[in-house]
Order: structure tokens, then sequence, then C-alpha cells
């Protein structure tokens, strides 16, 4: 279920960034190229509302599966996070020597066998 509304969520973002970047804006951006192409379409100001209310769906949608994925992450059994697993194993030393013939190694240097 997480794999399906995670592609449905990357449907939506890519969809919602080419909308956004058709619509035609004071700089430019990418409405201009194509020659018009909604032009013969419908009229100027009927495709700046068709755009602006496909932006605004795209946008209640995406923030809705971004809502639904953190819920769905939340309740998660398994950690997903380094901070949720816990403190590191801890390193195994060498015990301290006990004759004067070899010194201990420092703390925090694993054993070797």
């Amino acid at each position: 279920m997480t794999a399906v509304l995670l592609v449905i969520h990357l449907i939506l973002a890519i969809s919602l960034v080419i909308v956004v970047l058709i619509q035609r804006s004071d700089g430019g951006a990418l409405g201009g190229l194509g020659g018009g192409s909604f032009a013969g379409l419908m009229s100027g100001r009927q495709s700046a509302n068709l755009l602006t209310r496909t932006t605004s769906v795209l946008a209640a949608c995406f923030m809705a599966t971004s809502l639904l994925l953190a819920i769905m992450a939340s309740r998660s059994s398994q950690p997903t996070s380094i901070l949720d697993q816990g403190a590191a194993p801890a390193i195994e030393t060498a015990p301290a020597a006990t004759d004067d013939s070899e010194p201990a190694p420092p703390p925090g240097v694993p054993v070797s066998e």
C-alpha cells in the first residue's frame, strides 16, 4: 500500500511541477514555448483559469498524499530512522593485561583473535 501511495505521490509531484512551469508568469517561464499552444484551444483567460484550477487540485492531492504517507510511517512498527534504533552496541575491548610483558591496548580498540 505504501509503495502504491508513494508512486502516486511522485506522479503528483512531477505533474505539479509541469503545470506550474506551463503557466505564463511575468518572467516568461515555459508558458511561451510552443508559440501559444493554448491559443487555438481556448482564450488566454480560460487557459489561465484552467491551469490555476489544475494547480490547486494537484497541490491539494499532493498535500493529502503527504499526510497519508506521514501517518503510515508513524504507525510503522519498525524503526525507520537511525535515531529510533537506540544506542550503538558496545565495542568489546581486550581485558587488562595481568603480566607486565605485554601492555593492555588502549580503550575502544576491538579485540583481535
